[in-house]
């Protein structure tokens, strides 16, 4: 690990880099923002831990918890929330084994995030899964492509 932060600081100091993207590297080489990794840092650059969580809570592209393998974006925004994008969370939810206030799975394999929109209102309701859309998604369609992710043999249709 040591090494890989010694990396960063040596890139952020060559390209005069700011927190934004010191932040970026770090999720980049861990997949989120570790207490321990900014304690180092804020150590070796002088700079308060406080300024880098200030500036990671603040924008929603940094996370500062673990994430899983797969991330499944839901979006919330009026029309997807109109269109049933509460039922389907809801569905998986419980696929996934999730608590309310989890995001994460026990064993990291999967991350469900939910953001307000994601501004593509005409296809409602707006999944994404690993970084590719599924509009005007079902239930049925995201059970079959999360249990696709999962190994598992779908019954779904």
């Amino acid at each position: 690990m040591e090494k890989t932060l010694e990396k960063i600081l040596v890139e952020h100091k060559k390209n005069e880099g700011n927190i934004i993207s010191l932040l970026q590297d770090i999720e980049n080489s861990f997949g989120y923002i570790p207490e321990d990794v900014v304690n180092w840092f804020s150590k070796k650059l002088d700079v308060p831990a406080s300024r880098f969580f200030g500036v990671a809570t603040f924008y929603s592209q940094f996370h500062l918890n673990p994430r899983g393998k797969n991330i499944i974006t839901a979006c919330c925004g009026t029309a997807c929330h109109v269109k049933g994008s509460e039922r389907l969370i809801t569905g998986i939810r419980k696929e996934l084994d999730l608590s309310e206030g989890e995001e994460t799975t026990k064993d990291k394999e999967f991350t469900l995030e939910k953001v307000n929109c994601v501004g593509a209102c005409s296809i409602a309701p707006v999944m994404i899964i690993n970084k590719k859309i599924h509009g005007k998604t079902s239930a049925d369609k995201l059970l079959k492509e999360i249990r696709s992710l999962k190994g598992v043999k779908s019954s779904v249709k």
